[in-house]
């Protein structure tokens, strides 16, 4: 079992930046590839970004290519997704999570955190 914990969410202009965080604990973090996905209101939940479980790999859906930048310290069992030039249209609840692949489909990931919300005012 992993257990996903993000924080950093908020309410932003368009523009702006934010600094979303998870926390992992349980079985040994730097096992697994670790991903972000979003899900705006009456919208299916949308790849954002992966890294691979050593950090030398990462992958971003096109529409933050450029904006926003995954990392992770597997010191701190810590993921990290930086979001700078946000939109609105990046509104909706992030979520964090865990797999044994570097995968851009929900279905691949095994563990999720209950998600926090980002908010874009334009």
């Amino acid at each position: 079992q992993v257990q996903l914990v993000e924080s950093g969410g908020g309410l932003v202009q368009a523009g702006g930046s934010l600094r979303l965080s998870c926390a992992a604990s349980g079985h040994t973090f730097s096992n697994y590839n670790m991903g972000w996905f979003r899900q705006a209101p009456g919208k299916e939940r949308e790849f954002v970004a992966a890294i691979s479980s050593s950090g030398d790999r990462t992958h971003y859906a096109d529409s933050v290519k450029g904006r926003f930048t995954i990392s992770r310290d597997n010191a701190k069992n810590m993921v990290y997704l930086q979001m700078n030039s946000l939109k609105p249209e990046d509104t909706g609840v992030y979520y964090c999570a865990a797999s044994k692949w570097v995968a851009t489909t929900r279905f691949l990931y095994d563990y999720w955190g209950q998600g926090t919300q980002v908010t874009v005012s334009s």
